[in-house]
């Protein structure tokens, strides 16, 4: 781009500074917040006392921070979910319609199936069914995309809706299996008491966070360490030196699509079997599948990363959240607002990380 007489370009860098790795996070932040600061003035509210009054009720107060890891518990599943596709460049965007059926399909474990197991299997059984629901949502569009090369993106995201209204219809539209008999109003059936979990204490935290959380560590260490770790980082990077090395790509593609799937469909699992007990067409509006793909863009898709950007992306909706019943209410929007700007300034701070600036005085020739 030229503006007067200099030339201004980006360079690609051979190797980036470690120090841009810190900068570009923390940096991304604070303009953010810079932004979200000018959109409260312009409200009339004050911003540094709003932000202290966000993060004191989302991640410094007890209350604050178990809501936020209740929260970032199924949010790290859907982000470790595209992370876990988007690193060999296969763009899943349906994690939130994965969710949506594992969560189908853990109530409906949990409804069938626990009643007749013993106590202790009770919980796995449903949670790894929610999980293998979400992969065979995934499963046509894995095998079109590793077998007929068709577009994932457009597939995966047309299922979502396809799951948003399968859940409304089995609430709202039909009096099945799914919906509690016993009510006038609409609602999801409670799965058996065996297969719930109970909170800590009187917070919303259950202790599938330390599922969540040992799930990204896992997966960092076997992606790191593993032979499959290695043929996927392959061929994201060169799908033909990969089939020159012999690795079966199809497989391959096959393989981190249903994993993809089981990951969200996980999240949805965690839903029933904590806070819901049930076919919750309220998670319909939380919209978990979707910011799991910012989660994880934000994260660079690195696993252990999808666990602290998680919990910032749950930490500002609850503290957003909280602002509106405080003595000064403050619109929800504003941690949406904060939330864009966080993703918007990290993808351009990625952008410095991965070129340098530079600015150059063009010679400007005289003709005579």
């Amino acid at each position: 781009m030229n503006i007067g007489n200099l030339r201004i370009e980006l360079e690609p860098r051979l190797t980036s500074p470690k120090w841009l790795y810190v900068v570009v996070p923390v940096g991304s932040l604070l303009c953010a917040f810079i932004v979200g600061g000018v959109f409260l003035a312009l409200t009339g509210h004050a911003p540094i006392g709003t932000f202290a009054l966000l993060i004191d009720r989302g991640f410094t107060s007890t209350r604050g921070i178990t809501n936020t890891l209740g929260t970032a518990t199924p949010l790290i599943c859907t982000g470790l979910a595209a992370a876990f596709a988007f690193r060999m460049n296969l763009f899943n965007i349906g994690e939130e319609g994965q969710m949506y059926l594992g969560m189908i399909g853990s109530a409906w474990a949990g409804i069938a199936l626990a009643g007749h197991l013993p106590g202790f299997a009770a919980v796995p059984v449903v949670l790894m069914t929610g999980a293998l629901t979400g992969a065979l949502w995934v499963l046509v569009p894995a095998v079109l995309r590793a077998k007929m090369g068709t577009s994932e993106i457009v597939s995966t995201l047309l299922l979502n809706y396809v799951a948003l209204n399968l859940v409304n219809y089995f609430i709202f539209g039909s009096r099945g299996f799914f919906r509690d008999p016993s009510t006038s109003f609409p609602q999801g059936r409670l799965i058996e008491e065996s297969a719930r979990l109970t909170s800590f204490g009187s917070t919303r935290t259950y202790p599938t966070v330390i599922i969540a959380v040992g799930l990204a560590v896992g997966l960092y260490w076997y992606m790191k360490r593993s032979n499959y770790g290695y043929e996927t980082s392959v061929l994201a990077d060169s799908p033909n030196t990969a089939r020159y090395a012999g690795m079966n790509a199809t497989k391959l593609t096959l393989s981190v699509l249903l994993f993809s799937g089981a990951l969200a469909g996980l999240a949805g699992a965690m839903y029933v079997v904590g806070p819901a007990g049930k076919v919750d067409p309220g998670l319909l509006q939380v919209g978990l599948g979707y910011a799991g793909i910012v989660v994880a863009a934000l994260a660079r898709y690195n696993f252990m990363a999808v666990v602290l950007t998680a919990v910032l992306f749950a930490g500002l909706r609850e503290g957003g959240a909280s602002l509106q019943i405080s003595t000064n209410p403050v619109p929800i929007s504003i941690a949406v607002v904060l939330q864009g700007a966080v993703l918007l300034f990290a993808l351009g701070g990625e952008v410095f990380r991965r070129n340098r600036l530079r600015v150059r005085r063009v010679q400007q020739t005289v003709s005579v």
